[in-house]
């Protein structure tokens, strides 16, 4: 198991450039599956849980190449499907939670999807059923075998039909767009996921000749195809990763600039930054935050605590809200974090409380944090970074930590963060990976 020795207290400065975006790679790398012709996609982030999902396409048939550090090409015409049922299929698909979106292509194309039932972070339940709801919606048969948590969809035809979906799922909603593409008639989708993930698919898969309308909408319509093409595709720069450098460079007092952050798909995080003291500036598009020694927590306009909470596209989104927390420990003024979606996401402030914060976890939905203004330091720690998002914001804490900690299970960070200790270094955190 691999750690992370910082050595908190050190201010940072310079550039640094986001790197893709996890969640769409994720998606539109299996939307490969759904030509037997030749795709191209760039600014693929070279992270764990992305090579992963290449991996096990690889094992699927799909050829890819690497044309340079962040390209691919994709081509998946001879597939083979007995690895679909195979036990190093129900290993390798357990071990990541993005492969259950090669369910909806493969059931488009080839009329059949299994997965095992997929792994991921430990932040509570994350339902599949608006996935598979959907998919027999449009005429698909469903199994599950319990024994070996193992799911399947079937189908001879998929015919289009209206849907309401019982939540905006990102995934899914994805998922189902995946399927519906090639479905024969309309297919409408209300209540879809609008993030800006969702629409670089939708994007991507009408340059393949797919049609589909509403992009951006809760409302999406989609006129099946019977076959689509191959196309060259580019990821948008990470938010999440935006969100942590703004972060960063508050809680360490630093001067960065974030570079090329595509900032009107950024939506509502610069302003929720902004909300709790943070100066931020558009440069182009580019994000400038300036040093600062002290940033305050606005209040509501009635004088009332701010709250800052997850919702869906175009709300603020929830892998922010570790970062906001950590950043809230040294602002001045109180704030409460109301993390509605996952359960245990929230799991990672007794980290902080050792570190010397200043959290009171009202349930496993909210805490309350009184901010420090910088007047006392967080303190040096050894800790364990449960998950993706929680791992970064633990990182935040230790670069701002007099002292020097120690973060276990960096595996988890690396699932979503690409050479970031390198990089880290760069722009002049003092950081070492020890493996």
């Amino acid at each position: 198991m691999a750690t992370f020795k910082i050595e908190g207290g050190h201010k940072l400065s310079g550039n640094i450039t986001p790197q893709g975006a996890k969640n769409e790679a994720l998606q539109v790398i299996c939307a490969v599956l759904l030509t037997s012709e030749k795709v191209t996609i760039s600014n693929i982030p070279d992270i764990r849980d992305v090579n992963k999902l290449i991996f096990i396409l690889g094992e699927l048939g799909v050829k890819y190449t690497k044309v340079n550090a962040d390209t691919y090409t994709f081509q998946a015409d001879t597939l083979n499907l007995d690895y679909l049922e195979s036990e190093n299929f129900k290993k390798d698909g357990s071990s990541l939670r993005g492969s259950i979106m090669i369910v909806g292509p493969l059931l488009a194309r080839f009329g059949k999807g299994y997965i095992p039932r997929p792994g991921g972070d430990k932040i509570g339940r994350r339902r599949l059923d608006t996935h598979f709801e959907g998919f027999i919606k449009l005429g698909a048969t469903f199994r599950y075998n319990k024994e070996e948590l193992f799911y399947g969809v079937e189908a001879d035809e998929l015919i289009g039909t209206n849907m309401l979906l019982d939540e905006a799922s990102v995934t899914g909603t994805a998922n189902i767009v995946m399927a519906a593409v090639m479905a024969k008639g309309t297919t409408t989708i209300y209540n879809a996921a609008c993030e800006p993930y969702l629409q670089q698919l939708c994007k991507m898969l009408n340059s393949m000749g797919a049609n589909i309308t509403g992009v951006g909408s809760n409302l999406l319509k989609i006129e099946g195809v019977t076959k689509l093409n191959g196309c060259a595709h580019r990821i948008l720069p990470d938010m999440i990763e935006i969100g942590s450098w703004i972060g960063m460079a508050a809680m360490t007092k630093s001067s960065i600039t974030i570079k090329d952050v595509s900032w009107d798909d950024l939506g509502l995080i610069p302003r929720v930054f902004q909300k709790i003291g943070i100066n931020l500036e558009r440069r182009g598009d580019d994000i400038f935050i300036p040093e600062q020694d002290s940033y305050e927590i606005q209040n509501f306009i009635d004088g009332s605590i701010l709250t800052i909470s997850d919702a869906p596209w175009p709300g603020f989104t929830p892998d922010l809200l570790s970062v906001i927390l950590v950043v809230a420990t040294q602002a001045k003024g109180s704030i409460l974090i109301h993390q509605k979606m996952f359960e245990s996401r929230l799991f990672f402030v007794d980290k902080l409380i050792d570190m010397g914060a200043k959290v009171i976890l009202c349930d496993p939905h909210r805490a309350t944090v009184i901010g420090m203004n910088h007047e006392y330091s967080l303190k040096a720690t050894t800790m364990t970074s449960p998950d993706i998002r929680a791992g970064i914001s633990l990182l935040i804490a230790a670069l701002s930590a007099q002292g020097t900690s120690t973060i276990q299970n960096i595996e988890q960070i690396d699932r979503g963060y690409q050479n970031i200790d390198e990089r880290l270094r760069a722009i002049g955190a003092k950081i070492t990976r020890i493996d």
